[in-house]
């Protein structure tokens, strides 16, 4: 890293530690064209609990005909065993997912649903109402074994297919997962559309309907360049819990025009810059990040890692960009795949 940067100018009225929920192995992985061998995944795990994160999204028990990437998730989970003090929540879509995480000694999982009726189709086969009710026995199953439940919501801030989402429709799920029985809510700006005014208004009507900020994740999209400012919103409300991928992996399979997550080294770097702790060491983050895309053969999308690397820009995936870039001219602009 740059000696002495960033500088350390904290702000006012800012949470003095921030919890970064890592999810580049589960919801960064899943969406790479090819399959990461198990043992690499694993290795990048061990990198990121020995860089400091401290909640390491694992892996999805989703069957494998949906997320081929991590069919292996039975071969994974086993050989995280030695990690100690770090949590290693993984995603179950339903009680089939849940006993099969049980049986390897999963203590979080994280359920997945949907603020619109489109995307609930599109990404479960089931209206938001059939998705809530599939996941009511997971969750109380999961909460009576004492283990932590994460609720994901997606498209709180915008859908593809149906355009601006009503900040009311997303409180309405919102709290229908709480009640669920959920411990955590992580609210999904799943096409990278929000912004900050608009963030806060989701998190000020939440709190008017009764759930708690401290209840309260964030996971944004920097698809129009928005996550950090989108973040910053949160935290100046009083948001402690962030949801990031290491190097910027990720997107949605079933959103096309969704790139990539927030990337913990940006995060990282702001938080930092604002005098808030992670507990992170962002030179050994930053090192896990260049050692993964080594392995998958391009460079980390990271503004961070390109600029402690000296790297240049990667133009080895412009075609894959294109292809996210083919609805820019309107981020609403509907699909016609029919990849669920």
């Amino acid at each position: 890293m740059t000696v002495g940067l960033p500088m350390v100018v904290p702000a006012q009225d800012l949470p003095p530690r921030v919890r970064i929920h890592e999810v580049g192995a589960r919801d960064g992985l899943q969406n790479e064209k090819s399959t990461v061998p198990t043992e690499i995944k694993a290795e990048f795990i061990h990198r990121l609990a020995g860089a400091g994160l401290t909640t390491i999204e694992a892996t999805s028990f989703v069957h494998p005909k949906w997320v081929p990437q991590l069919a292996d998730a039975e071969r994974l989970f086993p050989l995280l065993d030695d990690i100690e003090g770090v949590a290693l929540p993984v995603l179950v879509p339903n009680d089939r997912g849940l006993d099969r995480a049980l049986e390897l000694g999963a203590r979080r999982i994280a359920v997945f649903g949907s603020a619109t009726e489109t995307f609930a189709r599109r990404n479960l086969n089931r209206t938001v109402a059939e998705s809530l009710a599939m996941f009511e026995p997971v969750v109380a199953r999961a909460k009576a074994d004492q283990v932590h439940v994460r609720g994901y919501l997606s498209m709180c801030f915008g859908d593809p297919w149906e355009g601006a989402v009503p900040v009311h429709q997303v409180v309405r799920v919102a709290k229908a997962l709480l009640d669920l029985g959920c411990d955590e809510l992580s609210l999904g700006d799943t096409i990278g559309v929000a912004t900050p005014g608009h963030v806060r208004a989701l998190l000020t009507e939440l709190n008017a309907r009764g759930v708690p900020t401290e209840a309260v994740g964030v996971h944004f999209h920097d698809t129009y360049g928005q996550a950090l400012a989108n973040t910053l919103a949160a935290l100046e409300h009083g948001v402690t819990t962030v949801d990031a991928s290491a190097g910027g992996l990720g997107g949605c399979p079933y959103a096309q025009s969704a790139t990539g997550n927030l990337a913990t080294e940006d995060l990282v770097w702001m938080l930092h810059g604002l005098g808030i702790e992670t507990g992170v060491d962002l030179g050994r983050l930053t090192a896990t990040s260049v050692w993964l895309a080594d392995h998958l053969g391009r460079q980390s999308p990271s503004r961070t890692v390109r600029a402690l690397t000296g790297a240049a820009p990667d133009s080895s995936h412009k075609d894959d960009q294109q292809g996210h870039d083919r609805h820019a001219h309107d981020p609403y602009a509907h699909h016609d795949d029919k990849e669920s």
